[in-house]
């Protein structure tokens, strides 16, 4: 199961499609260029895209809305 839940994350995001978009871009550049705004042992998720998840949830990534 993915942390954090999703249902709580999208108290802070509007749309699903919008957090989609945010968390697999900021995947992609944790792929890319190996920058991570924590260290590694911090993060729950093994993964980038479960660590992505993680930084919009602590509020790390900020989401404009238009």
């Amino acid at each position: 199961m993915i942390y954090p839940s999703i249902d709580k994350i999208l108290n802070i995001v509007d749309s699903k499609y919008a957090l989609v978009y945010v968390v697999s871009e900021r995947a992609k550049q944790m792929t890319k260029t190996g920058y991570y705004q924590k260290p590694i042992k911090e993060y729950k998720c093994s993964k980038d895209i479960g660590r992505a998840l993680e930084e919009v949830y602590e509020g790390l990534i900020h989401i404009e809305k238009q």
